[in-house]
């Protein structure tokens, strides 16, 4: 999960941006952890504490209020969770990777991400893309070949990853829809070269910079065998003492993301 963290900080000082370039500073004065973040821990402490992912993700929402949620999720928060069927944002797949780590069978991760998605993004849309990408993590972590990772998502969910990035990005726009935003962010994964590259092509797309990079990121830190450690730490610093526990416990039970230099 520390692929999803480290991406949306990085992404953090770069949303609604527009930014076109893989050229960038990865930690900025304006560089902070978002709601990416917030709701990412508020799954894994759900897996581990085997409470319903509804009252966690409320309960986060409501201690980290003003991390950047958008005007309909802060309704979503005061409402105490109530189960909306027509979210078809990319908040359900922002948050999901930790159920690709905590499962050992693709049954198991689709139904976990779909569990995760529907209290706040019950749309079809937003159940696909957290399913993608919980799918995605588990492939990666299992050792999973990008070609293999392409036929199955496809496959299984629609998504068209056979565009490339120089396509996609001169006219890419933000957009927080996930039909329009997860596909992307994925392809910017299976067009890199490691994990710090992942990042760069997610951001470079100019759109949901923070979204995008923590999805990206979250493949990648599976597929690559963890986040570079320099990476890592300068991510941790920006985190509370509170988020931070949670994040080291669900390593802990999990497996460790093993860091490289």
């Amino acid at each position: 999960m520390w692929g999803a963290i480290v991406g949306d900080v990085v992404g953090s000082a770069y949303e609604r941006a527009g930014l076109k370039s893989v050229d960038f500073e990865l930690f900025t004065d304006r560089t902070r952890f978002t709601d990416d973040t917030v709701l990412t821990v508020a799954v894994a402490d759900a897996l581990l504490s085997g409470r319903e992912y509804g009252p966690v993700l409320v309960d986060y929402g409501r201690r980290y209020f003003e991390a950047g949620f958008s005007s309909r999720f802060r309704s979503w928060i005061l409402s105490g969770g109530m189960e909306w069927k027509d979210s078809w944002g990319n908040g359900s797949a922002m948050r999901v990777s930790p159920v690709g780590w905590a499962f050992q069978s693709m049954e198991e991760v689709l139904d976990a991400a779909e569990a995760s998605a529907v209290v706040s993004h019950g749309h079809p849309e937003g159940v696909r893309a957290a399913q993608a990408v919980a799918a995605a993590v588990f492939m990666a972590r299992r050792g999973e070949c990008r070609r293999g990772m392409v036929s199955f998502i496809e496959g299984r969910f629609g998504y068209d990853l056979s565009r490339s990035l120089e396509a996609i990005r001169p006219t890419y726009a933000f957009s927080a829809a996930a039909a329009e935003s997860v596909p992307e962010a994925l392809i910017a994964f299976l067009e890199s070269t490691d994990y710090e590259d992942a990042l760069r092509k997610a951001v470079s797309l100019g759109g949901d910079a923070d979204t995008q990079a923590a999805i990206a990121g979250a493949v990648a830190e599976a597929f690559y065998g963890g986040v570079p450690s320099s990476l890592k730490e300068r991510a941790r610093g920006y985190l509370t003492e509170d988020l931070l526990a949670v994040v080291d416990a669900f390593v802990e039970r999990y497996g460790p993301s093993i860091s490289s230099s």
